[in-house]
């Protein structure tokens, strides 16, 4: 059973994101949480997966040195790219209504970046996905953001939550990878790692 392959591996994942804990759960797969925070901070000349590429890797910089031989550890960045910009986590309402505004009737990119590092070797992989948003009244996302408070997303939003469901026309690539992780990819490193 492929599971059974995958319990040789002590995976620990360096995420508070109740969102990537719940996928691995769903994956039917055992990880320990260990979050050790870092400055989120990135060169400026980076673009698109670039930056969360980078960033995944920066998480696990604070492992490489107390891993054992059969750990490996998970870190992860999502970033939501628009027009050649980078939109982050917004800092208050204000900045999640601007990034909302933007996006409205109209393309972005979500990009997910998942680092696996062990003790001997770490690899870096990215998903993109498309998503489109409907023409989203002022309404609408003042409704999202008072009731929500996105302020932990990317972008400002999350696709599970009510500005999903309403908004998203149309969607492009693996739906997961908007969420916070793209499960394909991290079922597919794990299981290369054992055979």
């Amino acid at each position: 059973m492929w599971n059974e392959k995958l319990k040789s591996l002590t995976i620990i994942l360096a995420s508070g994101s109740p969102r990537r804990k719940k996928f691995f759960e769903e994956l039917d797969l055992k990880v320990s949480i260990d979050v050790r925070p870092v400055e989120e901070v990135y060169p400026e000349h980076l673009k698109g997966s670039e930056i969360p590429d980078y960033l995944a890797v920066l998480k696990a910089s604070k492992f490489k040195e107390t891993l054992n031989k059969n750990d490996v550890v998970i870190t992860s960045d999502t970033v939501v790219w628009y027009k050649d910009e980078s939109l982050a986590k917004p800092e208050n309402a204000e900045e999640a209504y601007q990034m909302l505004r933007k996006m409205s009737n109209d393309w972005h990119e979500v990009i997910t970046s998942v680092c696996f590092t062990t003790a001997v070797k770490q690899e870096v992989v990215n998903s993109t996905t498309l998503v489109r948003f409907k023409e989203l009244s002022d309404e609408e996302i003042w409704y999202y953001i008072n009731t929500y408070k996105p302020f932990d997303k990317a972008g400002g939003y999350g696709i599970q939550e009510w500005i999903g469901l309403i908004g998203i026309e149309e969607i492009k690539g693996s739906h997961a990878n908007v969420v916070g992780l793209p499960t394909h990819l991290v079922h597919k490193m794990l299981m290369d790692m054992v055979n």
